[in-house]
């Protein structure tokens, strides 16, 4: 199925035409009937001779209606643009094109009707021209009348060589079903219609509405009023929800697919048609079938920073329309370039920003966000419109290459100065360097560390600066050496330690840095203690018990059963089922 959205001025015949090609009536309401006129969106859909559907959104004419015009031809790929032959471009004829040349619509066909009352030669001659200058550039025309059937055959044919051109989007895109019509079916619930421009939608499937920002889930689905189980755009759809009351949802809503859209109320905008600086404080900004208030800030020529009156589900690239409500005309087309703008608190903070958005086109591209914002979640991307490509470099996080690599350096520069500054600890911890380098998350501090550096008991430390004492320490660690030297294996006492100033911080630097051996708690002898000990132990008749062991080395049980335990570990001496215990290696390879 392919979906066209009827243009042009107010009683040249959109809607008669729409009626000849269907046999369906697309005036939904009695007042249309009773007036000859469009006031809203009408929809009609036929098959065409090559077995094609299309469908069609017939829009109203008359300016005052203009906001429901673009409801209807916001979300729609394709116009059907409509020049009476006895009447030629009007006033409504320009503002409809000006909508879709805004919109930046690009596939078309003119129909000239009313071909029975007037030649159709000039009015299609000039249509055509107007038109041209437009996105839809060259377009076919075919002129007919719906009254006596000429060139009905002909537009057909038409209509079948402009779907054939029109693109089909993937399958797997993320949906957004602008919602141009809601209302209530007894039995059924609330029931919402739309123009599906991509993905699919099936029954159980569960999506975001804009409206409440809750997940509703499909009841029931219906395309051309038959009941279907699976939708594709593009595709004119009735979505039946579930637990979801017609208060909650209206004309301008969407359904989304999570986690997939960025809700926004501030965009920043490249705008084609009026000048930036000659807008009103207040538009209005139309996107597929919404219409806020939107407040302008320009930020240079023709670029400009939109804060809306309630948030939509926006992407970078996408296009809308802004409207001079005072004026009531088309301001001019704008293309987002940013819906996630940095704040502009600072002095020169602006005409910055206006230098940063001269240089962006509209287009989602990942490197290109990435090396402005340095850091983003794969779901940031995404929510933006970025089609994420590259591997991460930590969990969902991704990084542009020059901010990651500053940010390695940094991180030496913080833990070297750290460490400068905290001699006795082991190293900094990683919640303090993820907020010295405004990290939002710690387990990008853990994937920065490379060598020099290394990362143990959640601390970074840096290798090589660990061995150079504070002097303080390093004078009681020498006194212990002296007392010491005459019986290495009699550890001071914890009072004794604190006399020298070696508390729990300090011991464990002298540790860190060789200086010390803890066998446990307060315990602590010279490094040089293991050698000592195997070099006695293996002079004993072997095997030897504890209190053999603790004779020899002239200590107490409080460091003879560390010590042994330890000897254990490192595989110098062997434990045997009866606690007795042998040597196994010499002196100096423990």
């Amino acid at each position: 199925m392919q979906v066209i959205a009827t243009a042009g001025h107010v009683d040249h015949g959109k809607s008669t035409l729409v009626r000849a090609l269907t046999g369906m009536e697309p005036d939904r309401w009695a007042e249309e009937r009773r007036r000859g006129m469009t006031i809203d969106l009408g929809f009609a859909w036929t098959t065409l001779p090559s077995g094609a559907v299309v469908a069609f959104v017939d829009v109203p004419g008359h300016e005052r209606f203009v906001p429901n015009m673009l409801a209807g031809v916001g979300p729609a790929p394709a116009a059907l643009f409509v020049v009476a032959a006895d009447e030629g471009w009007m006033p409504q004829s320009a503002e409809h094109l000006a909508a879709l040349d805004a919109l930046g619509v690009r596939h078309g066909l003119l129909v000239v009707t009313r071909s029975d009352l007037a030649d159709p030669a000039a009015a299609t001659e000039l249509a055509q021209a107007e038109i041209g200058a437009s996105s839809l550039g060259s377009v076919e025309a075919v002129a007919v009348s719906a009254v006596t059937g000429a060139g009905l055959p002909e537009l057909r044919a038409a209509l079948d060589r402009l779907t054939a051109r029109l693109p089909v989007p993937e399958p797997g895109l993320p949906v957004r079903l602008w919602v141009d019509r809601a209302f209530s079916i007894r039995g059924s619930g609330t029931v919402v219609t739309g123009t599906l421009g991509g993905g699919e939608l099936r029954t159980g499937d569960e999506l975001e509405l804009t409206g409440t920002g809750e997940r509703v889930r499909i009841r029931g689905l219906q395309s051309l009023g038959e009941p279907t189980a699976r939708v594709a755009g593009v595709a004119r759809v009735a979505v039946n929800l579930r637990g979801v009351s017609l208060e909650q949802v209206g004309r301008g809503d969407a359904l989304l697919t999570p986690g997939r859209f960025q809700q926004t109320d501030l965009v920043d905008v490249r705008l084609v048609g009026d000048p930036v600086g000659e807008l009103p404080a207040e538009v209005t900004l139309h996107v597929g079938s919404a219409a806020v208030t939107a407040r302008v800030r320009p930020l240079g020529v023709d670029t400009a920073r939109l804060r809306l009156d309630r948030p939509l589900p926006l992407r970078i690239g996408d296009r809308a329309l802004l409207r001079d409500p005072g004026r009531r005309h088309v301001a001019g087309g704008v293309t987002v370039l940013d819906v996630v703008p940095p704040a502009l608190d600072r002095r020169g903070a602006a005409s910055a920003r206006a230098a940063v958005l001269a240089g962006l086109d509209g287009r989602p591209d990942e490197h290109a966000e990435l090396a402005r914002r340095g850091l983003m979640r794969r779901g940031e991307l995404e929510r933006m419109g970025v089609t994420v490509e590259s591997a991460p470099v930590a969990g969902d996080w991704y990084a542009d290459p020059d901010h990651w690599l500053d940010l390695r350096r940094r991180l030496v520069e913080e833990v070297t100065r750290w460490v400068e500054a905290h001699p006795l600890e082991s190293g900094v911890p990683v919640d303090t360097l993820r907020r010295l380098l405004d990290l939002p998350d710690r387990a990008l501090v853990e994937v920065l560390v490379t060598a020099p550096l290394s990362a143990q008991n959640g601390r970074i430390a840096r290798g090589g600066t660990t061995g150079a004492l504070p002097e303080q320490v390093a004078r009681a660690v020498r006194r212990i050496g002296a007392e010491l030297a005459e019986r290495p294996f009699v550890a001071p006492e914890a009072a004794r330690l604190a006399e020298f100033g070696l508390g729990h911080r300090e011991i464990g630097a002298a540790v860190r840095a060789g200086a010390l051996l803890r066998l446990a708690d307060n315990v602590v002898l010279l490094p040089d203690a293991v050698d000592q000990a195997v070099r006695v132990l293996a002079g004993l008749p072997q095997p030897f018990t504890l209190s053999t062991a603790r004779q020899a080395l002239g200590t107490t049980r409080r460091v003879a059963v560390p010590l042994l335990e330890l000897l254990d570990r490192r595989g110098a001496t062997r434990r045997l089922p009866d606690d007795a215990r042998i040597v196994l290696i010499g002196p100096g390879d423990s």
